[in-house]
């Protein structure tokens, strides 16, 4: 029997098609979650077959991953608007912000598969999640400089919080994420936060 071509040998997915096949696993792990998203399944709704798939990517973890990435994204440079207030506002209420339907769709659909399966686990914190992290930092980091939050603060902690805040409200409280929403967890939560003093301790 004659082997299959290598992949080395097999022409690239790329470009237009690429997208298609993304918007297609998009489509069906909005439907069904990751848990139950096949390469079958994704083949069949891009009208493509599996060995078109495998050319590109090896296995559905890293399909998934590239069809999240594919979404829109905020500058990988945080907005700079002068203040912690205007930055946060600008970054989760701006393009790839927490008010973007695709973006509550594509956590909602792979909160199972993050607990569940620690390969698609660790693509995913590195890939989707990483660049995410990585301007709400920045963020962080130019607000310590300027003087506008607590040189002992720590942004480990703090940096996850909002997202974290608007992902518990629209996953257990059916809140959906608006502008007004964010607002509101940042200058009620986020901002006291990070400027008011650590409490002491308690007598």
């Amino acid at each position: 029997m004659t082997p299959p071509p290598s992949t080395a040998t097999r022409p690239r997915v790329e470009g237009d098609r690429e997208q298609q096949l993304l918007d297609a696993t998009l489509a069906v792990l909005a439907e069904v979650g990751y848990d139950r998203l096949t390469m079958d399944a994704v083949a069949t709704a891009a009208k493509a077959s599996k060995a078109t798939l495998y050319r590109r990517w090896t296995n559905k973890a890293e399909l998934v991953v590239d069809a999240l990435g594919s979404l829109k994204e905020p500058p990988a440079d945080a907005v700079d608007t002068g203040t912690l207030r205007g930055d946060l506002i600008a970054t989760f209420c701006g393009t790839g912000g927490m008010v973007e339907p695709e973006t509550l769709a594509s956590f909602t659909s792979v909160m199972t598969a993050i607990t569940t399966d620690p390969e698609f686990a660790a693509v995913f914190r590195e890939r989707v999640l990483g660049p995410k992290l990585a301007v709400a930092h920045q963020i962080y980091v130019r607000a310590k400089a300027r003087g506008e939050i607590r040189a002992d603060l720590d942004l480990d902690l703090l940096e996850p919080a909002l997202p974290g805040i608007v992902l518990h409200r629209a996953c257990v409280l059916g809140d959906l994420p608006t502008p007004d929403l964010i607002t509101r967890v940042i200058d009620e939560i986020i901002l006291p936060a990070a400027t008011r003093p650590p409490a002491g301790p308690t007598t």
